[in-house]
């Protein structure tokens, strides 16, 4: 994955479990924050999360090994692919400066009118500012 988006997450004492590593639903909110992060990075204004903003429709988790408290974590993020009312954002949480991810998770959203209440063709200027952030990206 070449993603530019990386970013640190503190584990918190809370976030264990009673086996010493992080509760298997703490992940999501990792992977969350960084979401939320890139989505403002990329996008900054143009989402408003009241009006008009992504939905999960999908969410798959792998996990490969366990996280502990002392752990050090960096999430990476990017969007795999851009149909006309969803996209797949890919996640990879690295531990410790490792190379290999101890886990990722493949999410699928769909742009949605909040005050509506119905799913909507991404708008094209998102379209415009994922592929300036990640020119590699294919839209469909």
């Amino acid at each position: 994955m070449n993603a530019k988006h990386r970013m640190s997450v503190q584990i918190r004492f809370n976030d264990i479990d009673l086996m010493g590593h992080v509760y298997n639903a703490k992940y999501q909110e990792f992977f969350d924050l960084a979401r939320l992060e890139y989505f403002d990075q990329v996008l900054g204004n143009l989402i408003s999360w009241d009006n008009e903003g992504l939905i999960i429709a999908s969410v798959k988790v792998e996990f490969m090994e366990p996280t502990f408290l002392n752990d050090q974590i960096e999430v990476e993020t990017h969007i795999s692919s851009v149909g006309e009312k969803s996209l797949v954002m890919t996640q990879q949480l690295f531990k410790n400066g490792k190379q290999e991810p101890g886990c990722t998770c493949n999410t699928v959203m769909v742009c949605y009118n909040m005050k509506e209440k119905f799913s909507k063709s991404i708008p094209s200027e998102w379209k415009a500012k994922f592929r300036k952030y990640e020119p590699e990206l294919t839209l469909n």
